[in-house]
């Protein structure tokens, strides 16, 4: 699953530190989040929806052949 954490968070002008802060986990999170490498739980999901005051689908874009869903 891909998302716009990085570029909403730039776009912001904050850390991965003030995220981090903000939605209650570690800046390694975030990391994770931004690379791909973590797919983030429905709470965290919504928290950092809350936190841009976006949907949460505006920031993670779900393919569902790319996670075998068809």
């Amino acid at each position: 699953m891909q998302n716009r954490i990085q570029q909403l968070r730039k776009e912001h002008k904050i850390t991965q530190n003030e995220l981090a802060d903000a939605v209650e986990v570690t800046r390694q999170t975030i990391i994770s989040l931004e690379s791909g490498r973590y797919n983030a739980s429905l709470i965290l999901a919504h928290k950092i929806a809350q936190y841009f005051n976006m949907a949460i689908e505006d920031i993670f874009i779900f393919n569902l052949e790319e996670e075998n869903i068809c």
